[in-house]
């Protein structure tokens, strides 16, 4: 039997969650991501429990064996339980009674089957006891172990239940997925066939699954998918996915981890503010480095302008775009922009000029301090 065996699942703080639900006569399995990830060898970070208690239950027997319970969500079924310092998620087992393709009315179950059924993937669907045993009541094993990304069920179905299914469905294929496989024809297809559904969809909820799948370390195959069966339209009008290989295999070249906003301002069409609801510090950086990356400075102003880390993705943004090679030079060019200070102040210049004349002359000293590659001083540039 395939068994868990990493430190996570073995460790005192967790076993002690474990055991305060079992001792109790409860199920305690591991579910979905832990598992996932662990069978993988990927980070494993949040950890899941599913159980047949109910939540008030959960509450009562962790507080018994002395660890702290969260209500969480207790309404829904879960309830944060906390040991040396770690939370544990523990969801009782459901079952959908009711889905608008929003959100899912749901009632607590016994069977761990009917928990599985309600998830989206068969990867997302194996448990693991204690013990790192683990159990799969849907068969899901063999898709996670050749990374096919397969809905439970019918496709068509899980997706009514939660439009957000279509594009989780593309981040998990960008994350967990074998690309040289492809994707599955059943999903796409039904994907396609219900793309009005993702306008039920809150702006909030589209621009979190986005970012979440364009962190992935290559999310081109799964955003050109997106873009052939008419999903990237639909979400991003204007958008155009073409520099996004390129900027990634520049990513690599200058040695820069993947950046979700980096790579959004590659696709991104000019009306993302009104379809993804972005914070107004990333809507601000978008704007910054894609239009950076469309202007005529060179790297050395970009780095001034903008900063180094700005002004380094809008210089790589815009050799994706041109399709040209990232080099070492184009990096310490923008390294030696953000280092500079333009040594001339307002105050330099009162008495000669005031108002908009001011801010023009400026300017104009400004431009020719840059064009001198920031070798003019102080002094050169007030005798001009």
């Amino acid at each position: 039997m395939m068994r868990i065996t990493e430190d996570w699942i073995t460790n005192p703080a967790t076993q002690n969650v474990c055991a305060a639900l079992t001792e109790g006569g409860a199920q305690a399995l591991f579910v979905g991501g832990c598992v996932r990830n662990a069978l993988l060898g990927a980070p494993v970070s949040d950890l899941d429990i599913a159980t047949d208690a109910r939540p008030h239950q959960v509450m009562d027997l962790a507080e018994r064996a002395g660890l702290k319970a969260i209500p969480t969500g207790i309404d829904h079924g879960t309830v944060t339980v906390v040991s040396d310092g770690i939370p544990h998620e523990i969801t009782t087992f459901r079952r959908d009674v009711e889905t608008d393709g929003r959100r899912a009315v749901v009632a607590f179950s016994h069977q761990v089957e009917e928990d599985a059924a309600r998830r989206d993937f068969t990867m997302n669907a194996l448990y693991a006891r204690p013990d790192g045993a683990i159990l799969d009541p849907l068969g899901g094993l063999p898709d996670l172990q050749t990374r096919r990304v397969r809905f439970i069920g019918t496709a068509g179905d899980r997706i009514r239940e939660d439009y957000l299914r279509s594009l989780r469905y593309f981040r998990f294929h960008a994350w967990y997925g074998d690309a040289q496989a492809g994707m599955d024809p059943d999903a796409l297809a039904a994907i396609a066939a219900d793309l009005d559904g993702l306008d039920r969809l809150s702006r909030e909820r589209v621009g979190a699954e986005m970012l979440k799948l364009l962190a992935a370390p290559d999310p081109a195959p799964s955003v050109a998918a997106m873009r052939s069966i008419g999903v990237l339209a639909h979400l991003l009008p204007g958008a155009d996915d073409r520099a996004l290989p390129i900027l990634i295999h520049l990513e690599s070249q200058a040695g820069l981890a993947p950046d979700a906003l980096r790579r959004l301002a590659a696709i991104a069409g000019p009306k993302v503010a009104g379809t993804l609801r972005l914070s107004k510090a990333q809507l601000a950086r978008l704007t910054r480095i894609r239009d950076g990356a469309q202007g005529g400075a060179g790297a050395a102003e970009l780095g001034y302008r903008l900063g180094q880390p700005d002004g380094q993705d809008a210089a790589l943004l815009r050799c994706a775009f041109l399709e040209q090679p990232w080099t070492a030079e184009t990096g310490a060019a923008v390294e030696k922009g953000a280092a500079e200070s333009f040594p001339v102040r307002a105050a330099d210049l009162l008495g000669r000029y005031s108002g908009p004349a001011l801010g023009a002359k400026l300017a104009e000293l400004e431009s020719r301090w840059i064009a001198s590659d920031f070798t003019l001083d102080r002094d050169a540039l007030l005798q001009v």
